[in-house]
């Protein structure tokens, strides 16, 4: 009998990777709230708004009833926003197989409680769950994943075996998957790109070049780091698929809906405006406003999530935020890389 997947959302990576995990001739059930979007899969083989052009293969079953999309599943993938995470993990557990596979797509911090989506996982399934758990992450942007283009990311858990079987259960031809014992340094470097992403955007919006780009995405790469080792995360992690991976796709494709969201901020929309130009959701806005909070309690110094916070939420101009970033005070680039490595020498 072929290994059934339930899918719990059915946006465009969640649609992404039921097609993928079909073409391994898996059967796949993917869950969705809305009954013409159930319909238009089942029927037209296709979900149009958010992965047009892609064909659903015949294996793929769309359905709004959760009970049904998980029943019997080997393997349970949540596709769902960050911020609505912890409610469909609540929903899921009556319909949770005891040694399921649970695998996490979406890349975010719970904004109100700063927890990473793992332990949130932890506080609704259970400690015990929590070993079967894996968040897969990486430079990997649905529409490209949908027409076969090869991508490479990484499979995130403590436990091996765990790891293991994700790694077995998602790679192809087209499709490479590592595995990375890091989970919390993943799952901070898939979420914090986000808001870097947001950062060249605006200065993309603003006029600005490949020179204030690279000096976004190095520097952002070091607060991600800054913050991430504080937190018990591996550096090295965010040298990987992760870390700069991520956030070099996210920080120059057309697809990144964060990097879209950031030039219509630059070139003076609201945050509102921008949303509606998207249309979808826009995981470093949220990630943002949560980060903010975060760093107060680890002392640290994120200086471009500083200024980015203080243009979604203070209304502060993209042109001051550029202006305070670029008269801060003199600083060294390898002191800090010196410090970075004390630190972790001491934790070990």
């Amino acid at each position: 009998m072929r290994k059934s997947i339930g899918i719990i959302g059915a946006g465009s990576w969640a649609t992404a990777i039921a097609t993928l995990l079909a073409k391994k001739y898996y059967l796949v059930k993917i869950w969705a709230r809305r009954p013409e979007q159930v319909e238009e899969i089942n029927i037209a083989r296709e979900n149009s708004f958010y992965l047009p052009g892609v064909k659903i293969p015949a294996n793929i079953e769309a359905t709004a009833d959760l009970e049904h999309a998980l029943w019997k599943a080997g393997a349970v993938v949540y596709g769902v926003p960050s911020h609505a995470f912890r409610e469909i993990v609540h929903l899921s557990l009556p319909f949770l197989g005891h040694n399921s596979l649970y695998i996490n797509i979406a890349k975010g911090i719970e904004e109100m409680s700063l927890r990473r989506l793992s332990e949130v996982f932890a506080e609704e399934a259970g400690q015990e769950r929590l070993a079967r758990y894996v968040t897969l992450s990486g430079p990997s942007h649905a529409e490209e994943v949908g027409r076969e283009l090869p991508t490479a990311i990484v499979a995130a858990s403590p436990h091996k075996e765990s790891a293991r079987h994700v790694q077995d259960l998602f790679m192809d031809e087209t499709f490479r998957v590592y595995t990375n014992p890091d989970m919390t340094g993943v799952e901070l470097g898939g979420a914090l790109k986000n808001i870097i992403a947001l950062g060249t955007g605006i200065a993309e919006g603003l006029g600005f070049g490949d020179n204030t780009r690279a000096a976004l995405m190095t520097r952002g790469l070091a607060e991600i780091t800054r913050l991430g080792v504080s937190m018990g995360a591996d550096p090295l992690t965010f040298a990987g698929l992760a870390g700069v991976g991520d956030l070099i796709v996210t920080c120059t494709s057309g697809h990144s809906r964060n990097r879209r969201a950031g030039i219509a901020i630059g070139k003076g929309h609201t945050v509102a405006e921008a949303l509606e130009q998207v249309k979808m959701v826009v995981e470093g806005i949220r990630t943002t406003h949560a980060v903010h909070r975060l760093t107060a309690g680890y002392n640290i110094e994120m200086p471009i999530t500083e200024q980015i916070y203080k243009v979604l939420f203070e209304e502060l101009s993209p042109k001051a935020a550029v202006n305070n970033l670029m008269n801060r005070g003199r600083t060294g680039e390898m002191e800090e890389v010196a410090r970075l490595t004390v630190r972790v020498v001491k934790k070990s």
